[in-house]
């Protein structure tokens, strides 16, 4: 019988400060924690603790598709629409909780050879949704095998 090694667990915390509605890569980041835990194959998990931010992986190559992906979002969840009740902190409130919805609040990337296994042209991105900066807290949890 060939012994099975106990899987191993790593968690990091990344803040990331926004300048508004707009894109932020952390692919190195979240490639520095999953290197930094040891795990050499697995699953790295990224959780944002927030309801008004999401996150994506994308194009990492050409800054037009993000700029496509703001305009196209603009139209489909447009700010100020009499529908939404939820304004207390603003037009772009309730467009904000929406947008995170349709997106997603954490991401699960491979992780081989001790590296994320990301496509050629992917990056992970932390996708602010409100007009104003903002600091975002996130989790990275890393398991899996040395």
């Amino acid at each position: 019988m060939t012994a099975v090694p106990a899987p191993l667990i790593a968690q990091t915390r990344l803040r990331v400060e926004t300048r508004g509605k707009s894109f932020t890569e952390i692919t190195e980041q979240v490639a520095r924690d999953v290197r930094a835990s040891g795990i050499r194959t697995g699953l790295a998990v990224v959780f944002t603790c927030h309801t008004s931010c999401s996150l994506i992986i994308n194009e990492n190559a050409d800054p037009t598709v993000r700029h496509d992906l703001e305009r196209y979002f603009a139209r489909l969840v447009p700010e100020g629409d009499p529908l939404y009740r939820h304004d207390a902190e603003g037009p772009d409130d309730m467009p904000a909780h929406i947008r995170t919805a349709l997106t997603a609040v954490s991401l699960t990337i491979p992780v081989a050879d001790g590296a994320l296994g990301l496509g050629t042209w992917q990056g992970i991105y932390l996708w602010e949704h409100r007009d104003r900066p903002h600091r975002r807290d996130l989790i990275v949890t890393v398991h899996g095998a040395a």
